[in-house]
């Protein structure tokens, strides 16, 4: 009697414990199907307030607008200056330094009309290089630039370099105000990229000045 006593009460336990197993695996189920809207409610409602604080992937603003057309034609100057070295400077690291800021802000300068285009702005007129607005980013007069155009030689070196510090010193205070207040990462990238080499090249400049 005990005997089957104990093998009705295994069997209810089985049965029970299959019941009970059904139930949780229902449950869960219902737990994962309610996760999973869960999270993509939660990306929902997290992303849906941030999206109007933060700049998403290829919006601009006024700031990285003017970074573009400033920096534009403060680069061709840049390279204006540097194709006179090949013919005019005397000293090696003048010239590969020349070398070097052209190939560097070249590639800057479609970049930067690129994403003007892509914008719909206005594009900084091309050809010849607007000398008339020295003190702002460092920029040379017209007179500064024909004076450079005439030097040669130890002249040229000392005159590109002090008036290249000037210019880049400009160019980093355009990009520091990029990093503060543009809002489209590829702009603030290229700024950052631009105060590294420009910082590094300004330092080598003073250093074959005699000026460090």
């Amino acid at each position: 009697m005990s005997s089957k006593r104990s093998h009705v009460r295994r069997a209810a336990a089985v049965v029970a414990a299959g019941a009970a197993a059904l139930v949780l695996a229902a449950c869960g189920g219902n737990d994962a199907d309610s996760s999973t809207n869960g999270h993509s409610g939660h990306g929902a409602a997290t992303s849906s307030p941030s999206a109007p604080a933060s700049a998403a992937p290829g919006q601009q603003n006024a700031a990285d607008v003017a970074f573009a057309q400033g920096m534009i034609p403060h680069h061709r100057q840049a390279v204006e200056m540097a194709d006179l070295a090949p013919t005019r400077a005397e000293s090696p690291a003048v010239k590969k330094l020349a070398a070097d800021i052209k190939k560097a802000q070249d590639p800057e300068i479609r970049t930067l009309s690129g994403w003007l285009t892509s914008w719909g702005e206005q594009m900084p007129a091309a050809g010849a290089v607007d000398h008339s607005s020295h003190g702002m980013g460092g920029m040379m007069t017209t007179a500064e630039m024909e004076g450079l155009k005439a030097a040669s030689g130890k002249a040229f070196d000392t005159a590109f370099m002090e008036l290249m510090i000037k210019h880049h010193e400009g160019a980093v205070t355009m990009a520091k105000t990029e990093q503060a207040q543009g809002a489209f990462p590829e702009a603030k990238t290229m700024a950052g990229a631009i105060i590294t080499s420009q910082s590094a090249e300004i330092a080598q400049m003073n250093k074959l000045l005699g000026k460090s």
